[in-house]
């Protein structure tokens, strides 16, 4: 394998976490902002820090073995529980869409007034464009435009920080792990659910295998492997630091104002709190996180067909069938922020089923060879898992009880 400079090695998994600063994480972390100030900041922290483990460890299964997480599920499963495994997946992949065609849709209309209806058709189209680029141009050229889009995404969201007021005292304190009521608890659970997300777990490995090949020679992996980890530390505090960008935001300038329960509300508030250029500007970074994240999310449904039921579509007839869910949930004049929050919670629900898979694979000899995870990170793993469910667990207690 002809050796690369470090740089040129960094990149997929930038596209990975153009997943974690999707529209649903605006709405999760603008509502936690809004109504709960900075009481949640530590959900952020903590989330963000997972996904770092979480996301090299997807991608180091992809590299060592030379098949995403899905095909290495998809060879061991038998038919039923692949069937099984599949449809839980399928449906994490559609609440994903939901997210990112609704959160680009509320992008156009808040920019330009198109109908969110029509946004939506708009977002699919041009995502279709996007993953033309991957099936036609190659997983490099795919992986600058993707993160291009994220660079705007960074812009978009950071920039009103500057402009706002900031208790960062409070931000401070926000880092000690807290709830106050059922109602928090399910709104982290929302939060965790936008942060570490199950479509990205799946995607990474196939994006690092696409990157890097099917076969990668045993002396080069170390290298390969010292690049992704830093290839998932600066794309995920980049993301990271989005997140919590726009938690700041919400709780210093939007805390107690009518009607930031809703993107749409949000925004209105930070445009008059802040300016129009900075209202325009979220605006902007909203567009650009649907847009790129729609096409990450179409890139990690093929492959979770592919390698669970190793049947393969043409990627733009899976787009145009995913697309049409969110397009009815539209149509019918659901409230999309409430939405938005909810399919956060559903991917909440999903993590266990990609995380468990992952680190019982990542710990396996004879899976991985000599790049098993060693005894000290294969427990940090499952501590993460623990605390992981334990949340999904108690989100839902709280929605069978009616509390949530």
């Amino acid at each position: 394998m002809r050796r690369q400079p470090l740089p040129w090695l960094l990149g997929p998994a930038f596209v990975a976490a153009v997943a974690y600063v999707d529209p649903g994480n605006v709405a999760a972390n603008l509502t936690a902002g809004a109504q709960y100030g900075y009481l949640l900041v530590w959900v952020l922290v903590a989330a963000n820090a997972m996904a770092v483990l979480v996301q090299y460890l997807s991608a180091k299964v992809g590299l060592v073995t030379g098949s995403s997480l899905p095909e290495l599920l998809g060879d061991r499963l038998p038919r039923v529980r692949r069937l099984a495994y599949w449809v839980q997946a399928e449906l994490v992949a559609a609440a994903t869409d939901l997210a990112e065609v609704i959160g680009g849709a509320i992008a156009l209309h808040i920019l330009f007034g198109i109908p969110l209806l029509a946004g939506g058709v708009i977002i699919g189209v041009v995502s279709m464009l996007l993953l033309a680029l991957q099936s036609h141009r190659g997983p490099r050229v795919f992986e600058f435009v993707v993160t291009g889009l994220l660079v705007i995404v960074t812009v978009g969201f950071v920039t009103g920080l500057f402009f706002g007021s900031v208790s960062w005292s409070e931000a401070a304190a926000g880092i000690v792990p807290r709830f106050e009521g059922p109602e928090t608890v399910l709104l982290a659970a929302s939060m965790l659910g936008a942060t570490v997300m199950p479509h990205a777990i799946y995607a990474h490995s196939s994006l690092a295998r696409d990157r890097h090949g099917h076969a990668v020679p045993t002396t080069a992996l170390p290298r390969l492997l010292k690049a992704t980890r830093w290839d998932v530390v600066l794309s995920l505090l980049v993301a990271g630091s989005v997140n919590i960008a726009m938690l700041l935001l919400a709780a210093g300038n939007l805390a107690g104002v009518p009607g930031t329960d809703t993107i749409e509300g949000a925004h209105a508030a930070i445009t008059a709190a802040l300016g129009p250029v900075i209202g325009i500007t979220f605006g902007i970074g909203l567009l650009a996180s649907g847009l790129a994240s729609t096409a990450v999310g179409s890139y990690a449904g093929a492959a979770i067909m592919g390698g669970l039921l190793h049947l393969r579509i043409p990627v733009y007839t899976r787009r145009l069938v995913t697309l049409i869910p969110a397009l009815i949930i539209i149509a019918a004049g659901v409230d999309p922020t409430w939405a938005l929050v909810l399919s956060q919670v559903l991917l909440s629900l999903g993590i266990p089923f990609a995380l468990v898979p992952l680190v019982r694979l990542s710990s396996n000899r004879t899976v991985m060879g000599a790049f098993v995870n060693k005894t000290v990170l294969t427990v940090i793993a499952w501590v993460v898992v623990a605390l992981i469910v334990a949340l999904n667990l108690a989100l839902i207690a709280l929605t069978v009880t009616g509390q949530g």
